[in-house]
């Protein structure tokens, strides 16, 4: 079934309005997703889905049709809204005409730890939610366990970051840590290796055994891994620069430690 909203002032659209900032997002433990791929993500991945948003130019979308039924299937309650209201709410520039709210899932690091040889990313205050976003998927092609955010890193639920993670926020675990450096500790206590990068080392990123549980640490992008964290690391590593550029960008850095993780990972199986 779906119900018609006509007016700004329905509690439900001043509701998703407020979602749009962290504080509210926090207060109700819920966020916004839009477009037709992230909705359809969800659903496959059997995300509850509190209500959908949409206006009348998803019927004009490719697959937008095809989505509405699939979660009016699904017994999805479905609001739809004038044309004008939806672009007020929308965070893109050209709207599908479609958003969803969901509740924000909480996991603990333990629930995330297990037996098994592990490979987990800890975040130490990444600032850009296109940096993350970006990270998050890489980590998930990559098949990392879970990845961890530390307090200071920007809101995972940033509607930037969402759209960056192209889904991959759906598939597997996003821990909400504490400071890094409790983090760090308590992954050691379980028996975990911690490797961090840093500039101050001679070691680089593919001389380091990955085949056993490990956490690698990416730093803030401005000030890179906290000095505590780097002295609590079990190893600290760095990507050769062969050329001028002075640095690499915090996802592309992270993406090419992730994937010496994985190309050892295979080279084992060979």
């Amino acid at each position: 079934m779906i119900l018609k909203i006509n007016s700004s002032d329905n509690g439900t659209i001043k509701h998703v309005r407020e979602l749009k900032k962290r504080k509210y997002r926090q207060k109700y433990e819920e966020y916004i997703v839009e477009g037709i791929r992230i909705i359809r993500d969800a659903l496959q991945n059997n995300k509850e889905i509190k209500y959908i948003l949409f206006a009348e130019e998803l019927y004009t979308t490719s697959g937008g049709e095809e989505l509405l039924h699939e979660l009016m299937e699904n017994n999805i309650k479905i609001y739809e809204i004038p044309n004008n209201i939806y672009m007020h709410l929308s965070d893109t520039q050209n709207p599908q005409g479609i958003m969803a709210v969901l509740p924000i899932e909480s996991y603990h690091i333990d629930e995330v730890i297990d037996s098994s040889k592990n490979l987990f990313l800890v975040l130490d205050r990444v600032q850009d939610p296109g940096n993350l976003g970006t990270i998050i998927r890489t980590a998930d092609a990559a098949g990392i366990n879970a990845v961890i955010l530390t307090k200071g890193c920007v809101d995972l639920y940033n509607l930037k970051t969402i759209r960056s993670t192209m889904g991959s926020i759906f598939h597997f675990p996003i821990v909400h840590g504490g400071e890094t450096i409790e983090i760090i500790k308590h992954l050691k206590s379980k028996n975990i290796k911690i490797v961090s990068t840093s500039l101050e080392t001679d070691k680089y990123y593919d001389e380091v055994d990955y085949n056993e549980s490990t956490a690698f640490v990416i730093g803030n992008e401005a000030n890179g891994v906290l000095k505590e964290v780097l002295e609590s690391s079990d190893e600290l590593v760095k990507i050769p620069m062969i050329g001028k550029a002075e640095s690499l960008n915090a996802s592309i850095a992270a993406s090419i430690i992730m994937y010496e993780a994985v190309r050892q990972k295979r080279n084992q199986k060979i």
